[in-house]
């Protein structure tokens, strides 16, 4: 059995704060809470004009180094719904470090799908490599590479689009309320 180690747990995640659609003219509203259990997400999610709620990390400062692993495990009660994990990490394109791809509002992330079970806590796994970069959920084709060594925050988002580019077909608008209890390395 492969060596967890937590980089996000129940009591890192006080400086949580949520991103809506709301900054995009969306009207879905939901708050990020910290608790003994986890970071807790709650509210409502409206498809029109927008359709995604989160719990966004604040910027890691140093970067985090997480060189020496293959991949995240999380930990998250989602209710039956497929959530995206996003990372930021910095990157160089040809010498040219985040410049043109952080001009725009959401800027370069890394996502992957996490499907959930109804009830209880879901674990799943999600290899570096199996992130994708999107920025606005627009699928990216340059050639950028993952850079574990200089990861620089997280997001856990319910959005109506699910891997770059496609629709998310687990997408519910309505009520919110999903745990993220840890985020860890293997």
């Amino acid at each position: 059995m492969t060596e967890l180690s937590k980089v996000v747990s129940s009591s890192d995640f006080d400086d949580w704060f949520s991103l809506n659609d709301t900054v995009m003219g969306g009207s879905s509203k939901a708050v990020c809470r910290s608790s003994s259990k986890g970071l807790s997400l709650e509210g409502v999610v409206v498809e029109e004009k927008g359709g995604f709620v989160s719990c966004k990390s604040p910027k890691f400062s140093p970067a985090l180094n997480l060189s020496n692993y293959q991949g995240f495990e999380l930990k998250i009660e989602g209710k039956g719904r497929t959530l995206k994990f996003g990372v930021s990490s910095k990157y160089g394109i040809f010498g040219l470090r985040e410049f043109f791809l952080d001009k725009s509002p959401g800027g370069l992330r890394w996502v992957a799908e996490i499907e959930t079970k109804r009830f209880g806590t879901t674990t799943t796994k999600v290899p570096f490599e199996n992130l994708e970069p999107t920025v606005l959920a627009k699928k990216i084709s340059l050639p950028i590479i993952f850079k574990s060594e200089s990861i620089t925050q997280f997001q856990l988002l319910h959005s109506k689009f699910g891997k770059p580019g496609e629709l998310n077909p687990g997408f519910k608008p309505g009520k919110i309320n999903f745990v993220l209890q840890s985020i860890s390395v293997y």
